[in-house]
């Protein structure tokens, strides 16, 4: 608990314009906060997180505790941890740009810790002692051996039957780390795990009464602070202390953590949001305004971040360098990216400055940098994001290999150019296949089970009529719409559809993402929004790892099959040519069912190909796909294979070790319906 009951003895001093934020020394706290605008500003000390009024309160002079538009006091005695808020009066008339209120209480955007309830507006910024480490390390793993496992952090160990002491917490996500490991998992990606607000919908579920909340915490409001409701205890600081033993036990098993984070907009919303922090701070510096004043919303969220203000960039690196210096964060995927590239006329830049910054600030240059290379005003930059060190979700990858596995037609060309590392959307620029992230679902739609399932979404619960989510999945029921009164032929036919998508994504090149769940068969019910159900929903149920085992060895093995075929992580695009062997052998060549040279122009979906793996000697690899609804006759190279692959076989059979793997009797093999094989030639 914060230590004072009273603040009597408090010396109030003159502060510094630098750092921002609240800064620890033995004999007191200093407490920085920017306002261009603000006329007056106070601080304000609280005893109890429920407290609405302060026990202590003191105006910033500005004569001793400005400097330019930097607001800075030390209260020398003053000890963390410790409550405080803000308030600041300014000018805020209907219609101006300012949205000052000096009988608001504001957070503070620089606290590194929160606790308390946003939603009764309880919660205070807490001061932290200084955090350092000691001996942690980060794995630093190239990229090309990432296998990125997205998951939420309350949804992997909520649910009973995770059998762990902490659910729903950092705790009990570090229970799960053997699971993780044990499936392969180089890199966990967290949905956002900042401190966020709207919990409350306003919404509730239709059919059962049940109020919605933000569930996946897409609304941001304590951009340095660890969502304290994700911890066993955050009466103080100890979540930040959960968070970090949690990312130092991942980083002992060689896991890294990438970081969700949404710097597009904050939880204030529009308009008739509540305000909280930045809009009581400085309204018209942290949010892009058209010219009566209103929130430019190209996020779909009510606001717009202003990413490209001179500071605001400095905000937004602060914050990075934060978490990569301070909580040891290997990396972040960054939502709406295609945001943080607007000027603040809202114009897509070509060189957005805080885009470049990003890549190039020295604190940052050995993480990770993913990029959603789009937003909801329209933007889609896929395969032209940034350039240099940025990745990005190829969104491209996870609309054709679906369309191609649902069987449309025409889609020959755009599955083999996916399946080896999508050149035609990076190699124009220089960039090479570990700039794709490949994935076939993501949070942000079906699950994997439900990709097989459902041809339409079922989002009633959601209380929006059926109106929010995608409406373009390419997804494919196998027959009928959902779980219920299926057939063991169609229950056969999803089984070996999703270990078609598991397959394909693994020997693809790129970055192969697996969504949290989608190897034990979890099922949203056909919800493919489910940002608002924290319930069964969405919660990961791992009483179907019994009923899914089939499907868990087979991305285990699946995974352990790309560690082994190294040539399936290579950072260099096929040429199809022999330019870098010794030998003569085409690195890659494709082929039609009949041998012959593939025309790619035929609505004909059954197509192979020849791998030579010309950089680390290891054994050929011939794949074959076959989406179409009849089995197809393969001739194949010549030389001795081996069958290690079969996603129309039953399990143990469907990915079987070479030492167990049976040689292909002659040049010809059949590839069922809508299945793959993958044959290995002797090591």
């Amino acid at each position: 608990m914060p230590n004072p009951t009273n603040f009597d003895h408090i010396e109030v001093m003159p502060g510094r314009p630098y750092p921002t934020g609240p800064t620890t020394y033995s004999e007191g706290v200093r407490f920085t906060i920017f306002s261009r605008h603000a006329t007056r500003v106070w601080i304000a000390l609280f005893n109890k997180v429920t407290d609405q009024i302060p026990a202590w309160e003191i105006e910033f002079n500005p004569q001793y505790h400005k400097t330019g538009d930097m607001w800075s006091i030390y209260l020398k005695g003053l000890q963390a941890p410790a409550y405080y808020m803000f308030r600041m009066d300014g000018p805020s008339k209907p219609d101006s740009i300012h949205r000052f209120d000096p009988a608001l209480y504001l957070l503070d955007p620089y606290a590194r810790a929160f606790v308390g309830n946003i939603h009764d507006r309880t919660m205070k910024s807490v001061v932290d002692h200084g955090l350092d480490w000691t001996y942690d390390a980060r794995p630093r793993l190239p990229l090309n051996e990432l296998v990125i496992y997205e998951t939420h952090v309350k949804g992997l160990t909520v649910h009973s039957s995770a059998e762990v002491k902490h659910g729903g917490t950092y705790a009990g996500l570090t229970e799960k780390i053997p699971y993780l490991k044990d499936l392969g998992v180089t890199a966990v990606e967290l949905l956002p795990v900042h401190e966020f607000g709207e919990t409350y919908l306003s919404r509730k579920n239709p059919d059962t009464g049940e109020e919605l909340v933000n569930y996946w915490g897409y609304s941001n409001i304590g951009f340095f602070a660890p969502a304290s409701k994700y911890a066993c205890s955050a009466v103080d600081i100890e979540h930040l202390a959960e968070f970090r033993n949690m990312v130092a036990e991942l980083h002992k098993n060689n896991i890294e953590v990438i970081l969700d984070v949404v710097f597009n907009h904050t939880s204030e919303g529009n308009e008739k949001g509540p305000t909280l922090c930045f809009r009581g701070i400085d309204n018209s510096i942290y949010y892009l305004l058209d010219e009566d004043g209103d929130y430019k919303n190209y996020s779909g969220c009510g606001n717009t971040v202003n990413c490209n203000h001179p500071l605001v960039r400095d905000f937004i690196l602060d914050c990075l360098r934060y978490w990569v210096a301070v909580m040891h964060i290997d990396g972040f995927r960054f939502d709406l990216a295609s945001i943080l590239g607007r000027d603040q006329n809202g114009h897509i830049q070509e060189d957005a400055p805080l885009i470049m910054r990003i890549a190039e600030d020295p604190v940052l240059r050995d993480v990770k940098l993913i990029a959603e290379a789009w937003d909801a005003g329209g933007a889609y930059q896929v395969g032209s994001f940034g350039g240099g060190r940025w990745a990005e979700w190829n969104g491209k990858y996870r609309d054709d290999i679906r369309r191609y596995w649902r069987g449309d037609e025409h889609m020959r060309g755009n599955f083999a150019s996916r399946i080896s590392g999508s050149s035609d959307v990076y190699a124009w620029a220089g960039r090479s296949p570990v700039h794709s992230i490949n994935f076939v679902t993501c949070h942000d739609g079906f699950t994997l089970r439900d990709l097989v399932s459902y041809n339409e979404k079922h989002n009633w619960a959601n209380g929006e009529d059926n109106q929010d989510g995608s409406n373009h999945d390419n997804s494919f029921n196998c027959g009928i719409e959902g779980d219920e009164n299926i057939t063991d032929e169609i229950a056969a036919l999803r089984r070996k559809m999703q270990k078609n998508f598991i397959a394909t994504l693994f020997l693809s090149l790129g970055i192969p993402m697996l969504l949290g769940g989608d190897e034990m068969g979890r099922t949203q019910q056909g919800n493919n929004n489910a940002y608002c159900q924290d319930n069964e929903i969405a919660w990961y149920d791992w009483n179907l790892l019994d009923a899914y085992k089939d499907m868990h060895r087979f991305t285990k093995e699946m995974i352990r099959f790309r560690k082994a075929n190294t040539t399936l992580m290579r950072k260099r695009y096929f040429t199809g040519t022999s330019e870098f062997n010794n030998d003569d052998n085409p690195d890659l060549v494709w082929f039609a069912p009949e041998g012959n040279e593939i025309k790619w122009n035929s609505s004909e979906a059954p197509l192979g190909c020849h791998i030579h793996d010309t950089e680390h000697e290891g054994p050929d690899l011939c794949l074959l796909f076959n989406s179409s609804d009849k089995p197809v006759r393969f001739h194949l190279p010549e030389g001795t294979w081996l069958k290690r692959i079969d996603t129309h076989a039953e399990s143990p059979l469907d990915i079987v070790s070479m030492e167990k793997a049976k040689p292909v009797q002659s040049n010809r093999i059949q590839v069922e319906s809508r299945s793959l094989v993958v044959l290995c030639a002797p090591a």
